[in-house]
């Protein structure tokens, strides 16, 4: 195994953990909702009345955080390797995981591991493991 060194960032990953647990525990603080963005996301195609406001704001900054960025740094170059059906074979498992997991990695990786959530840390480790096998096959047996 080799270390990419021009692409090995710590601070930033540090930074960006900090700013995302921060942001976690201060909407659990504020709003007593979970932070993930499945059933955020998932609250506006079933809405409920008094409960959209808040959750297309929080689409919005999703969308908006990039430009944002833009006013502070230069661009993030980026790089996808794959092909559009892939992109979207990929969507489509991920949102089949998200559902029958009831919830995603932002929701039980980082809120419910932090509530000590026996259900996150099922979910997590799955998600976790499904990672790892996916690596392994796609670069050893696939090629």
């Amino acid at each position: 195994m080799t270390i990419d060194w021009a692409n090995f960032t710590p601070w930033a990953a540090l930074s960006g953990g900090i700013l995302i647990g921060l942001a976690a525990a201060l909407f659990i603080l504020f709003f007593g909702r979970v932070l993930g963005i499945s059933g955020i996301v998932g609250g506006l195609l079933k809405p409920a009345a008094g409960d959209t406001g808040w959750r297309i704001a929080f689409v919005l900054g999703v969308f908006a955080a990039p430009w944002v960025w833009l006013l502070f740094a230069a661009p993030v170059n980026v790089t996808i390797d794959a092909g559009t059906g892939t992109l979207i074979a990929a969507g489509l498992l991920v949102g089949i995981g998200t559902r029958y997991g009831s919830g995603c990695t932002s929701g039980h990786g980082v809120c419910g591991l932090s509530r000590l959530s026996p259900r996150s840390l099922v979910a997590t480790l799955g998600f976790m493991a499904t990672g790892f096998v996916t690596v392994y096959v796609v670069r050893h047996l696939i090629g």
